[in-house]
């Protein structure tokens, strides 16, 4: 059903609007159930290195997914992807509950404690994994059904879809701070929330008319659509998937090249192209844009949540906080804003605001200029993805939900494996020059180290807490600076954002200016 023959179903989209909220609190629940102590720490015995490998068994299936499903998702039908992703939802509370189950028995303590508490990470860790699945299953199918739904204005709804997950982070943090007490006495009432949206949209989609692609209703291939993608697309997100498997499943880089090599070959040879050039431009803009929106939301909420805590106020309100700002921007002024500029020009100022919030940020001090930068920052990133995803939709429609799909999933893949890595380089570059300006001791608390870019030299923390009294304070507080000041660095990927903006901009411009492809 398209805009260009009759009205969309309202009901649809609403149905994939909450679809993406339920993501959204699967994720921010999953945050809360990992970091907070009392949560899953306590009662399953995790340290920090576990809580965080179960928190990112829940992201990188998401990345994978939203791939493998994009290739069968034709095929398979929009309904079955959803049912899909409900039953991932389902799976995930029941394993929740099981694992629970185990630790709870009477009697159990010491080994048999310690023993039960294993037997249990083994239940939350597999149930991580099928919530990923869940979860980039959800945005494999929505984000097709959206574009297609409205084909004449896909950047603007597109940008209203993608409201839904800033909105589902407010919504879901908002109850999670109302809920303090009684998931404090009981986390299962947090696997329950997510239970409120997932049953809404099954029930608003269950009878719901999917419509049919615009790539297969125009006649075009299965093999067309793997054109635009091509080879050079397929060794991109190939080599990002088997790179990201690697990193779980601990596989040589042998076994990573040659996987990669075996399905960039059978696809070039399959589809017989190499991708459509601007596509895999777009692709290649997708790390750094990926980098700059969620790699570095860490480093800016952790400086927020330091005067919000010395305030005595909940550091949650933090995301809350920016979430807001995304949702209120994407739902009511994306359409404006896009028929303004384009979605390029969208785009472009989005980078500019981007530079200027992080350059800024960087020397910032107090609540109100933190907040105030933090804002800057917020403004800019709030329509890269979701006008990304809209620009290759209307350029490359013939890709169909593979190439709308595949970038979102190399972006979320790059985040992991190549962007934070480099941002955090970045970070302990700034730290080293920070420290030896201020107290010059940075030889006796550094080691080195090194990841896949080279050697590095990086803050040895445990060197740290061995300082004198006198010493520490100064140390702590240059590494604080130096965490700060570098985030004038990462500006250096909305900068080039910019520039292949512009470019882009450029090359539309000479030929007639920027136009949807329709077919």
């Amino acid at each position: 059903m398209s805009n260009q023959d009759s009205e969309p179903d309202m009901k649809l989209f609403w149905g994939c609007f909450i679809a993406l909220i339920t993501t959204a609190f699967a994720f921010i629940t999953r945050a809360f159930l990992v970091n907070v102590p009392s949560f899953w720490p306590e009662t399953f015995g995790l340290d920090q290195v576990q809580g965080q490998v179960l928190f990112g068994a829940g992201i990188w299936p998401f990345a994978i997914s939203i791939i493998v499903f994009s290739l069968i998702i034709d095929k398979i039908g929009y309904r079955a992807a959803m049912f899909f992703s409900f039953i991932c939802y389902a799976l995930y509370a029941f394993l929740a509950f099981q694992a629970y189950g185990i630790v709870s028995a009477e009697g159990l303590t010491g080994e048999a404690l310690k023993a039960a508490q294993a037997e249990a990470y083994n239940y939350l860790y597999a149930g991580s994994i099928i919530l990923g699945l869940g979860n980039g299953t959800v945005e494999a199918f929505i984000n097709p059904v959206v574009a297609t739904m409205f084909s004449k204005d896909k950047t603007k709804w597109l940008n209203i879809l993608h409201a839904g997950w800033p909105g589902g982070l407010v919504v879901g943090g908002i109850l999670t701070i109302m809920l303090g007490q009684q998931a404090a006495e009981d986390w299962r009432i947090l696997i329950y929330l997510i239970a409120i949206p997932a049953i809404i949209y099954l029930v608003m989609l269950f009878k719901a008319r999917f419509p049919v692609n615009e790539r297969v209703s125009s006649g075009t291939t299965y093999q067309e659509m793997l054109a635009e993608f091509g080879a050079i697309g397929a060794l991109i997100a190939s080599y990002l998937i088997f790179r990201q498997l690697g990193m779980v499943f601990e596989w040589t880089d042998g076994v990573v090249y040659g996987l990669t090599a075996v399905v960039t070959v059978g696809y070039g040879f399959f589809c017989k192209s190499l991708g459509r050039p601007l596509l895999i431009f777009m692709c290649i803009i997708m790390i750094p844009l990926a980098t700059t929106e969620l790699g570095t939301d860490g480093a800016i909420t952790g400086l927020m949540e330091e005067p919000m805590k010395e305030a005595g106020h909940n550091p949650l309100w933090v995301l809350i906080y920016t979430s807001a700002i995304m949702m209120v921007l994407r739902f009511w002024f994306a359409g404006p804003i896009v028929e303004k500029l384009t979605p390029l020009g969208l785009l472009a100022a989005s980078a500019i605001l981007a530079i200027a919030g992080l350059y800024l940020l960087s020397f910032a001090t107090g609540m109100f200029m933190i907040f105030a930068c933090a804002t800057l920052y917020g403004f800019g990133k709030t329509f890269f993805w979701p006008t990304t995803l809209g620009v290759v939709s209307e350029q490359c429609p013939k890709g169909g939900a593979l190439t709308l799909n595949a970038i979102a999933g190399i972006g979320m893949l790059a985040v992991g494996i190549l962007g934070g890595p480099v941002i955090g380089k970045m970070t302990e570059d700034s730290i080293k020059l920070s420290v030896d300006e201020g107290s010059g001791v940075y030889e006796k608390i550094s080691k080195d180290d090194t990841y896949f870019l080279g050697d590095y030299t990086a803050v040895d923390s445990e060197k740290v807490k061995e300082l004198d009294e006198k010493t520490k304070p100064a140390v702590e507080a240059d590494i604080q600076k130096g965490k700060q000041g570098s985030l004038a660095s990462v500006a250096v990927f909305p900068f080039f954002m910019m520039i292949c903006y512009i470019g882009l901009i450029l090359y539309f411009k000479k030929k007639g200016g920027y136009k949807p492809v329709e077919l």
